[in-house]
């Protein structure tokens, strides 16, 4: 049965995806209107986090932010069904790398890479990275329960000479690679929020305490792995840039904890510029009031 499910709405998604994008765009605007006038899928919360981390800006600047990340969040929905089908001169063309150099540079060092980056933008169209690099790209993803649904993304992202790593493997497989003397760049989205335990580490994200994930931070201490950051800018409807950025090429002398804050004030900096391109829908601050609570003693 679930396979069956699965072909039906693969190829309903098949079938979006090779349209031209003058069209997704238009299903893109009658998307806005059902998810956000309709629906109204989850402004509760949209409007909950953006009362909450612009205080100071009018209801009516806020709501503003709110009606253009809906318009967003359904182009991206859109886009992300694209990549099923989308041609690796088109994804060029679309999503454009401005200083890959960089990244060539970070190669030349002969340490795998970890490039963080938010839910900002056009996260899933970074895959095409693939392309301009020498070493092979991995995505840390969290598996899908739907075993092939699951595939799907994975034969998806294969495309672009790129690889999927569950994220409850993901130290054993980088670790393998590296005794093989495969250099790697490792992507990790780094702004989710974890689970709740004792010890977690907690950082002021645009101006609140919130707990953070420290995974990336982590593995490049233990594996001794350089770190970039990819800043995603959206310049027009399905269109965006991505610029590399340093946070550090010798994490062995980095003071602890301070690779991650660079990636937090590299993510508040976006936020503030656009902030209708981030994930408004994903409930970052939920844990806001329990610090005291978890925060290690």
């Amino acid at each position: 049965m679930k396979y069956l499910l699965f072909i039906i709405i693969y190829a309903l998604l098949w079938c979006v995806s090779i349209l031209p994008f003058r069209v997704l765009y238009l299903l893109s605007n009658i998307f806005y209107f059902l998810i956000y006038k309709v629906v109204k899928y989850r402004v509760k919360t949209v409007r909950y986090n953006l009362e909450l981390t612009f205080p100071h800006l009018l209801a009516t600047e806020r709501r503003e932010i709110e009606r253009k990340f809906y318009i967003h969040l359904c182009d991206l929905f859109l886009e992300m069904i694209k990549t099923i089908t989308i041609s690796p001169k088109e994804l060029d063309k679309r999503f454009v790398f401005k200083n890959v150099e960089l990244m060539k540079t970070y190669e030349q060092k002969q340490k795998s890479i970890i490039l963080m980056l938010p839910h900002y933008g056009n996260w899933e169209w970074v895959i095409g990275l693939g392309q301009h690099l020498e070493f092979k790209g991995f995505g840390i993803y969290k598996a899908l329960k739907n075993k092939y649904f699951d595939k799907l993304f994975r034969d998806i992202r294969s495309r672009f000479n790129a690889e999927l790593i569950d994220t409850h493997h993901t130290t054993g497989v980088i670790r393998e690679n590296q005794a093989k003397g495969l250099y790697g760049t490792y992507l990790f989205l780094s702004d989710q929020t974890p689970l709740l335990r004792a010890n977690l580490h907690w950082e002021s994200f645009m101006g609140i305490d919130v707990p953070i994930h420290m995974g990336a931070e982590v593995l490049a201490r233990k594996l001794n792995m350089n770190i970039l950051y990819l800043k995603v800018d959206k310049v027009k409807r399905g269109h965006y840039e991505a610029t590399f950025s340093e946070i550090t090429d010798d994490i062995k002398s980095e003071p602890k904890y301070k690779p991650t804050r660079m990636f937090l004030d590299k993510v508040e900096e976006q936020i503030k510029a656009a902030p209708e391109y981030y994930f408004w829908t994903h409930k970052r601050w939920k844990h806001k009031d329990q610090k005291d609570q978890f925060e290690p003693k």
